[in-house]
């Protein structure tokens, strides 16, 4: 970067920081992506690991790609015992048909938030008005992902996603008095000046909240030799979004091998971090550098990802036993969550 595009870049992100210091606490935590399925019906972003895969061996039932409810209940109850946040539900298109399967898909959404204790997010595709409205108590918002705003770019890397389609979610939910979020990718082709469609998109919609990920270059994929965006670019999306929308909440989506980029993107202005394997790094070296670049950055982290407090630990059996769920679902749930208290512990002693 040269001299001059340097100093316009610093003057981007002193401009954004002070627009967050006026609108926020200084405050960051995690948020964590909980999966309910590796099935997804399309399968073609040509950045999604799943594109990668032959067609012969793509799972043809999405019922085999289903997660277990206990493994499902158990990372949300750990999450929640780190004091990490749940960015939102996922699953890829038709992971559940809402047809065959939507009290079973409704009854897992209840025991979600009854385990985090919050209404949660939702972000499995175009769902149906008439479902969002039957999950609506348990729901705090309705996630869209947008992943480019560029629409030639669109139609190359995700042609199975129209925009028109979560345009319609994000407008279902607004008349259902649901929140609307948005994840965008960064990376795929696009350019700075492809912000301003993405302004348009946020005013559009209310947005409240913006996900923003860098580019894994996935083996296999179409991308698998894209260049990784820089952070400069990666933390001028981020700033620029700050600086138009002050109380919008950003959340930066960074990977192990970036953690050098945390202090850059929370200076821009993002809120929080998300889409790290936090339970893999929990208690690791990885996790306390985590730690201490979002301290350098002068920041509070809310949570941890070093080490639980035992006291907090003995409530996770109390939750569940207030769930009213079933009993054999309560065991099942806390036979999960104690592998990964097991997991934690092989790495980090908190006796």
């Amino acid at each position: 970067m040269e001299n001059k595009d340097f100093q316009h870049f610093q003057q981007i992100i002193e401009k954004a920081g002070k627009v967050y210091e006026k609108n926020f606490d200084r405050k960051c935590w995690f948020e964590r992506a909980v999966f309910l399925s590796w099935y997804c019906s399309r399968a073609d972003c040509k950045f999604c690991e799943m594109s990668a895969l032959a067609p012969e061996i793509k799972i043809k039932n999405p019922k085999l790609a289903r997660r277990r409810s206990e493994s499902i209940l158990a990372e949300i109850l750990f999450a929640r015992m780190c004091d990490w946040r749940m960015e939102f539900l996922s699953g890829g298109y038709d992971c559940y048909s809402i047809t065959g399967d939507e009290k079973r898909l409704l009854n897992l959404i209840e025991q979600c938030s009854k385990i985090y204790g919050k209404k949660i997010w939702l972000n499995i595709g175009n769902a149906g008005k008439e479902f969002l409205a039957s999950a609506a108590e348990f729901v705090e918002g309705v996630c869209g992902s947008v992943e480019t705003v560029n629409q030639k770019i669109r139609e190359y890397a995700c042609p199975s996603k129209p925009i028109a389609e979560i345009e319609d979610l994000l407008k279902k939910a607004e008349q259902l008095g649901l929140k609307r979020a948005m994840t965008i990718i960064i990376g795929l082709g696009e350019n700075i000046d492809d912000i301003e469609k993405l302004f348009a998109l946020i005013r559009k919609h209310s947005i409240t909240r913006i996900t923003f990920y860098s580019l894994i270059p996935h083996k296999g994929t179409a991308y698998e030799n894209a260049k990784i965006p820089k952070k400069e670019y990666y933390a001028k999306w981020i700033a620029k979004t700050r600086i138009e929308f002050p109380k919008l909440e950003i959340i930066a989506g960074i990977w192990v091998d970036r953690i050098e980029q945390i202090g850059i993107l929370l200076n821009a202005g993002a809120n929080a971090i998300t889409k790290l394997p936090a339970i893999k790094v929990f208690g690791t070296k990885t996790g306390r550098n985590i730690e201490g670049e979002i301290s350098r950055a002068d920041r509070k982290f809310e949570g941890t990802l070093t080490m639980l407090n035992p006291e907090i630990v003995k409530n996770a059996e109390l939750i569940v036993n207030n769930s009213g769920f079933e009993q054999e679902l309560k065991q099942k749930i806390m036979k999960k969550f104690n592998a990964y208290l097991k997991q934690a512990k092989r790495k980090y002693s908190y006796d």
